[in-house]
């Protein structure tokens, strides 16, 4: 008779390396509680890898170049959550900021702004991910570059905006058509709309 253990790799094989899985994806196999332990063994001999409470990453190894084992992103991770949740995202705060290169850093709380519910979870590397309500309007962009750059900004603060962030806007602006961006002009609060004018008017 195939064990839980072996039922769990079947279908985490099935699916493929470089996945996130939760025990409730496995609910057609057993138990909760059988699930939970077949977990923490897979987890404990390294067939998986427990990226937060609850949430587990099926391993992918870069054979190409050597690199090793190759975690999830942290987007893949939030996104994994909002799915399972049924909810819509965006990265925020100090985060959007360092996807569009406004800064180097990668904060240790990784915000996201999202239509469920708020919650906060710690993760394997010590970084949290954050998880914060906002309304409708403010995850209705078209455009998720500009939906970036408004929460982005937001983080900034208009007395704080440098001149190093104008030109890091400037080149990430550069190969998008205001006609993409401006779609979601509704959507901004006037001084980031201005903003973002002024700088298409300098390219």
């Amino acid at each position: 008779m195939e064990s839980t253990d072996d039922k769990i790799l079947r279908k985490l094989s099935k699916c493929g390396r470089g996945n996130i899985f939760f025990p409730t994806d496995f609910v057609s196999l057993a138990e909760m509680k059988t699930i939970l332990k077949s977990l923490e063994r897979l987890t404990h001999i390294g067939k998986l890898i427990r990226i937060a409470r609850g949430i587990y990453y099926y391993p992918k190894y870069d054979k190409t170049l050597g690199l090793g084992l190759l975690y999830p992103s942290y987007e893949q991770i939030a996104q994994s959550i909002a799915k399972r949740d049924k909810t819509r995202i965006a990265p925020a705060g100090a985060y959007a900021m360092n996807i569009l290169g406004l800064t180097t850093q990668v904060p240790m709380n990784i915000v996201f702004m999202t239509d469920g519910t708020a919650r906060k979870i710690q993760l394997f590397d010590g970084r949290q991910l954050s998880f914060k309500h906002t309304t409708p309007k403010n995850l209705s962009f078209q455009n998720k570059t500009a939906q970036l750059i408004v929460f982005a900004l937001k983080e900034i603060g208009t007395p704080h905006i440098t001149q190093e962030h104008i030109e890091a806007l400037k080149k990430v602006l550069l190969n998008i058509p205001e006609s993409k961006i401006s779609v979601d002009y509704k959507l901004m609060p006037s001084w980031i709309r201005t903003l973002i004018k002024q700088l298409y008017e300098l390219l």
